[in-house]
């Protein structure tokens, strides 16, 4: 009798999942989902990229999977992308708000932060604000190339050596955005700053790992002790570090006065007054967070990967060179404008970019209202996966889309050109709002330290292995980084 019950129940919830997980008529084609886990058990844990690209060569440039019982939508190739992101840019600007990246941070903020009025104010506070502190001007370049002394510092002290760059790289990358946000730096021995680096960059690793996907692809696991417990505990660390230097810096606060990042805020909290519904304490932890995950990892592993390609194809970092030198001559420091004079070593930097695929699934998106995508009818609130990966390596896009080469970005003339699919900061409204500091620091550190340095594929290192590690930032394995002073450094 009780065998009877279980296998009657089984049967009921079969026939309820497959009720509630029927595609919608005109959704889009994808497989079919098994109970409970939707699609997941289709995907490889650790990186399901390959396993995208599959469904994308079977089902289309737009096909559906589920997460659990959910459907989401997931966007391969450039006219997919500019369909959604840009020529329907509203429609497809929101954020969904029960995965766990929405719970941990609370869906405040800008990054994780429906579509709405607060998330439009905050964007354009965080935009004006980056600008006002020298975003492409003179003042913000002498701070990052403040850091890029320190930079300098500690590879001197490898010369002729090797040594691992992730911290040397994830330290003053964060110390950038700290200046903005703070007002001040980090030393890089600071036990503190080590900590919450070392938390920023675990929960870089889970986010997209297998257990973020069974959270949320299964609620009934969310409140387990299970690893994806450990994201919430150092998301908690990190922002009572953040909470702490906020509070520290209101007591010393005077109207008007723009110290940093917190003074503007606390201004703008002033000026909105009693009409404030959306600036408060709150929001502004939340902003400060965002920028710090956002603008330490994303750049950080972009130089690690630039650095790994450079010491193994040693002539593209030789023109590189050759470049600075005629371009800087007798220049004390480089100048972000010198990028326009040095054609090669700008187009190295972006299909670094390219290669690195630093955000391969951008952050997901829901679409605002009913809309349609290519002959499909898309409801209301579903997930969209904009799959960028797929369009950096676009086989109909690229000259070289499955190598390291420069010339993608070079015309005939040798002129540096931006091909439209470059889209590693993804596109429309949701376009990273970190992407002009980001390209402002990749190119002045990397023409700083190619001036100065040879770096080179140290001998004891075996192959290089190119293969990333995914996560919601995708880094490259950890590796040796062989430092040579340059015989005619180009000073």
């Amino acid at each position: 009798m009780l065998g009877s019950l279980i296998l009657l129940w089984i049967g009921f919830y079969l026939l309820f999942f497959l009720f509630r997980t029927r595609r919608p008529k005109h959704f889009p084609p994808g497989p079919l989902p098994f109970p409970l886990f939707g699609n997941l058990l289709q995907l490889n844990m650790s990186n399901p990229l390959q396993d995208l690209k599959k469904l994308s060569e079977r089902y289309g440039k737009v096909y559906s999977i589920y997460i659990g019982s959910k459907p989401a939508v997931v966007l391969n190739g450039l006219q997919a992308m500019k369909e959604a992101l840009v020529a329907q840019s509203v429609e497809f600007a929101g954020r969904p708000q029960d995965l766990m990246a929405n719970h941990i941070a609370g869906s405040e903020g800008v990054i994780l932060a429906d579509y709405g009025l607060s998330w439009k104010k905050h964007r354009r506070f965080a935009l004006m604000s980056l600008h006002n502190f020298g975003l492409g001007k003179r003042s913000m370049e002498q701070r990052i190339l403040g850091e890029t002394l320190h930079i300098s510092s500690c590879l001197e002290r490898s010369i002729g050596k090797s040594m691992d760059p992730q911290h040397l790289f994830c330290s003053a990358t964060c110390n950038i955005i700290c200046s903005i946000m703070f007002g001040s730096r980090y030393e890089y021995e600071n036990e503190r700053f080590q900590a919450m680096l070392s938390m920023m960059q675990e929960n870089s690793k889970i986010t997209n790992g297998p257990w973020t996907m069974l959270y949320d692809t299964v609620p009934l696991f969310r409140n387990l002790p299970l690893p994806f417990r450990r994201i919430f505990r150092n998301y908690s660390n990190v922002r009572e570090h953040v909470l702490g230097i906020v509070s520290q810096q209101e007591k010393s606060w005077v109207s008007v006065e723009t110290r940093h990042l917190i003074d503007c805020y606390l201004n703008e909290m002033e000026k909105q007054g009693d009409s404030n519904i959306c600036f408060h304490k709150s929001q502004m932890v939340a902003l400060l967070l965002d920028l710090l995950f956002a603008a330490t990892d994303t750049t950080s592993n972009t130089l690690r990967t630039t650095l790994l390609y450079l010491m193994t194809h040693p002539h593209v970092q030789e023109r590189c060179q050759k470049e600075i030198d005629e371009v800087l001559g007798e220049k004390e420091h480089a100048s972000f404008e010198d990028r326009h004079m040095m054609p090669y070593t700008q187009a190295m930097t972006h299909e670094a970019q390219r290669v690195a695929d630093t955000v391969p699934l951008s952050v997901f998106h829901t679409t605002t209202k009913d809309t349609r995508l290519m002959g499909y009818d898309i409801p209301k609130g579903t997930v969209i996966i904009p799959n960028l990966s797929s369009v950096l390596s676009e086989e109909s896009q690229w000259k070289f889309p499955h190598d390291f080469n420069p010339s993608n970005f070079l015309n005939d003339r040798g002129e540096f050109v931006k091909p439209e699919a470059f889209k590693a900061f993804s596109a429309g409204p949701r376009v990273c709002l970190g992407e002009g500091l980001a390209r402002m620091e990749l190119f002045l550190i990397l023409v700083t330290l190619l001036r100065r340095f040879k770096f080179v594929w140290p001998e004891d290192s075996g192959v290089p292995d190119y293969t990333p590690v995914f996560g919601v930032t995708q880094a490259p394995k950890p590796y040796r980084l062989g430092v040579r002073l340059r015989e005619k450094p180009g000073k």
